[in-house]
């Protein structure tokens, strides 16, 4: 595949792009070139567009007991392609293997829980709600969805999306990564062998042109996405100017709080996974550090020496335990946070820059662990999303200022409290303003039958992703009331 100018998969088959310009798939560990992503064109969009039209209906009267057939047999090839899928996501993205483990676990798990649908997918049904009228309520699939899906975790995130889609009867659209393609290439693979219905999924790459068609198109109905907050926003306004359904995962600056009484012990392996696992580039990282009271100078120094004994390198080696951020734009923006926590103040108790590597990583973009001590509330690494592995640690006297600084904040994708309190556990899941709580949990992501939560600026739109808000959002309520003379 070295070199090689990526396919789109439309209608049952690999087709090529329209597009005349492409992108570099880069290897971030070693800068080498892995392929290359067509930036594609309108008409490449509208060809996945009428392709998933014109199998909805076929599709949306097909049994929900033979849809799922296929995700069963899907979930049976990704068992059987484990290693190698794996393999593929950490060449191109950089994680670990074992990081890459564990993305590919939690795709096959929302497979798996699309699987239920039939049961999840049940409406209710009351007879005599009058004097011989009966009513019920049936839920049915809407047509073609699209998501636009992020870098960070290439295989896992579409597929909080598309198996519940079609599983419920609607065709969808992928549109990776442009960096980070070749994940979801190999998933189509499997998808193509399996000899899935044609046009019930369809994968296009693409850019800006690729979505806003996606977008406008009079024959989409709704659109996920998982990114930043300003491009989210952007699709979400741009969305329902033309009456789309809408799920916007955004950004987040995820606040962890460590009180006096914490087990520390259990704490810091915890907290390094947060802040540092996926080299700090998930929407549910660990984003400030908040010690309350006494606890501070025993977990600085605790943290301090977790982080420093981190093995920084390639995502292949299995003893790798944290590897490159997945691009060289992705680094020089953390280098620019680095920076200013240094230019407001901030102590840099670690640095990550300019990590000493391997001959073949040279051309990497690695950052290694990085500590800032001495932050406060008002630090521009205190508030805003970096998306690299660094802590920034914020002293606090009290649970409740910890609380009042975690909800000054215009993010709320999560936050996590480490304490052997329950009054102080039941306290913060009560009063702080974050879709996802941790109580002694660093990385608070829900399986899949639950829904990915998020408030305020990491969320836009009405119905989450997965669980039942993602069975919701890919169906209509239908009421049927009914008296037979």
């Amino acid at each position: 595949m070295k070199g090689e100018i990526l396919k789109n998969y439309i209608n049952g088959k690999w087709v090529d792009s329209r597009a005349t310009k492409t992108r570099d798939v880069i290897n971030p560990a070693t800068g080498e070139i892995l392929a290359q992503t067509p930036m594609g064109t309108k008409e490449d969009a509208e060809e996945s567009i009428q392709a998933a039209k014109e199998a909805f209906w076929r599709w949306r009267t097909t049994p929900a007991q033979s849809r799922i057939r296929y995700l069963y047999e899907l979930r049976d090839a990704f068992e059987e392609n484990f290693d190698e899928l794996a393999e593929v996501c950490t060449l191109e993205h950089g994680k670990t293997l074992d990081e890459s483990r564990g993305e590919y676990r939690r795709t096959i798990e929302s497979i798996e829980i699309a699987t239920s649908i039939p049961s999840l997918q049940m409406g209710f049904n009351f007879e005599d709600v009058a004097m011989g009228i009966d009513e019920m309520m049936i839920k049915q699939p809407l047509g073609v969805f699209f998501c636009v899906a992020p870098f960070n975790f290439p295989a896992m995130v579409p597929a909080w999306f598309w198996p519940l889609a079609i599983a419920t009867g609607n065709t969808y659209i992928v549109k990776p990564s442009d960096q980070c393609p070749i994940t979801m290439v190999k998933q189509f693979e499997i998808i193509d062998e399996l000899d899935f219905p044609k046009g019930i999924i369809n994968l296009v790459h693409g850019g800006p042109d690729v979505v806003n068609t996606l977008i406008e198109n009079p024959d989409t109905v709704g659109l996920s996405f998982v990114g930043s907050s300003k491009i989210g926003n952007l699709l979400y306004r741009k969305a329902g100017e033309v009456g789309k359904r809408v799920q916007v995962q955004g950004g987040a600056k995820n606040f962890i709080t460590v009180m006096p009484d914490a087990d520390l012990e259990r704490t810091i392996p915890n907290l390094i996974t947060s802040f540092y696992g996926n080299a700090g580039q998930r929407c549910l990282a660990g984003g400030v550090l908040l010690a309350v009271g006494e606890v501070y100078e025993p977990l600085k120094d605790k943290i301090l020496d977790a982080a420093k004994k981190i093995k920084l390198g390639y995502g292949m080696d299995e003893d790798t335990q944290m590897g490159p951020l997945a691009s060289k734009a992705g680094m020089d923006n953390v280098l620019k946070f680095i920076d200013k926590g240094i230019e407001e103040g901030a102590e840099l108790i670690l640095d990550g820059r300019n990590p000493k590597l391997d001959d073949n990583l040279i051309n990497g973009s690695f950052i290694g662990p990085t500590i800032f001590d001495k932050v406060t509330p008002e630090m521009t690494i205190a508030k805003e999303e970096i998306f690299g592995p660094v802590i920034p640690i914020v002293k606090v006297n009290s649970l409740e200022e910890a609380i009042e600084i975690i909800n000054k904040s215009r993010y709320g994708n999560a936050s996590s409290i480490f304490t052997s309190s329950g009054k102080s556990a039941r306290d913060y899941q009560y009063n702080v303003n974050a879709g996802n709580i941790g109580i002694n949990i660093g990385v608070a992501a829900p399986i899949a039958s639950f829904p990915f939560s998020g408030m305020k600026d990491s969320f836009k739109g009405d119905l989450h992703g997965q669980g039942k808000s993602g069975v919701d959002f890919f169906t209509e309520d239908k009421v049927v009331i009914t008296r037979w003379f």
